[in-house]
């Protein structure tokens, strides 16, 4: 049993997928070649956004727009401590302050009604700017943005919504990677649209920014690539990567649909047995995972040494919080609170049971029949 069958779907394009790597093969436009703009052009209709630039992996592509924000030391970026570490580690590379927001209980989001007080706490504390918030769709879910843009236009504070797990989600009708002046997601290959190797995408809607993410994505290029106006990267997308996703946009609303279903089944078994992660009305999940919340840390650990005796794949997002990792030991600002007992609490409860578009009925009733029993054994 595969926890993400990227096997399946690569069965199901095979034909149109290898065709479409030969043709980059055989014009050998590798860098920047023509499937990248088309791409771009079908990324930013999926969205409904007015620009999108495709870009080497998720991480950059979160780099790439605090570096468009000019973002700096003695800046500070709001976000959650649940979430991959590359969230806050873009912040803390520009030599700005990571500051933490503890998160829901039930929706495993940054809590959007702790946000304003951790704003007057770092004003009342620091002499940080606070120069954007960065919401983290977690699991593929939508977080509370009409909370969070009204906080950000009281305090005149940026959105940069994290979309690495949620492309394809949608909060009250309206598309994930749009719900913000800047959205960044991932098509790293576990993800609900992944390539074949690193990539990601950054949306806006703004002319001035999307200039110049374009200048940034290029070691900050002006007319050309030898007239350097701003500092940047090195953070293009590669052709072969852009054609592979071309193929499986096709594939992709299908590949959504099935993640529901799957999820709902997923529900419908483990509801009584398992608290599952809450999605609020309205909003709809792109199911990047789908994780299950045990009464404790030994009672995760019986429950993951069973299914593995079953040979049913796990996993832990995320076994330790980002103010819990020695990266961030000296990085975070020693006035604020930092204690996030929600957040550390699930990081101990939590697990991941297999989720993609392609798995069997036969399967998920295997994965609940054992997930049960162990549950009434504990």
């Amino acid at each position: 049993m595969e926890f993400i069958n990227l096997k399946a779907q690569y069965s199901r394009i095979k034909k149109t997928v290898d065709s479409s790597i030969d043709n980059v093969l055989s014009h050998g436009k590798y860098i920047m070649g023509p499937e990248v703009e088309l791409l771009e052009t079908q990324l930013k209709e999926y969205v409904d956004s007015k620009y999108s630039i495709s870009c080497s992996s998720g991480t950059d592509a979160l780099l790439m727009a605090l570096l468009a924000l000019d973002v700096k030391p003695g800046d500070a970026i709001i976000t959650t401590p649940f979430t991959f570490i590359a969230t806050a580690e873009v912040v803390s590379l520009l030599g700005a302050t990571p500051v933490f927001v503890d998160i829901d209980p039930k929706t495993f989001n940054i809590n959007s009604s702790l946000i304003e007080d951790k704003i007057d706490e770092v004003h009342s504390k620091t002499n940080l700017n606070i120069k954007a918030i960065i919401p983290v769709n977690i699991f593929g879910l939508p977080c509370d943005y009409d909370k969070i843009k009204s906080i950000s236009n009281k305090y005149n504070i940026e959105i940069i919504e994290d979309a690495a797990q949620s492309f394809g989600a949608e909060y009250k009708n309206q598309k994930s990677c749009s719900l913000s002046d800047l959205s960044c997601t991932s098509f790293f290959p576990a993800k609900p649209l992944g390539c074949y190797g690193d990539g990601g995408a950054i949306f806006t809607n703004d002319s001035v920014l999307n200039d110049k993410l374009c200048s940034i994505r290029v070691h900050g290029k002006g007319n050309h690539k030898y007239d350097n106006i701003n500092i940047g990267i090195n953070g293009r997308l590669d052709t072969i990567q852009a054609a592979v996703l071309i193929e499986k946009l096709k594939i992709f609303n299908d590949e959504i649909e099935q993640r529901q279903t799957v999820a709902k089944k997923y529900n419908d078994y483990l509801k009584d047995y398992f608290d599952l992660q809450y999605i609020p009305k309205d909003y709809k999940s792109a199911w990047a995972q789908f994780c299950l919340l045990a009464e404790d840390s030994l009672s995760r650990k019986k429950i993951i040494n069973y299914l593995s005796d079953k040979n049913i794949p796990t996993a832990i997002y995320y076994p330790k919080p980002l103010h819990m990792q020695e990266a961030f030991s000296k990085l975070l600002n020693v006035d604020l609170d930092n204690s996030f007992n929600i957040t550390e609490d699930i990081s101990s409860r939590i697990f991941s049971i297999p989720m993609h578009p392609y798995l069997s009925d036969d399967e998920i009733g295997q994965i609940c029949t054992a997930l049960i029993k162990v549950k009434n054994e504990l």
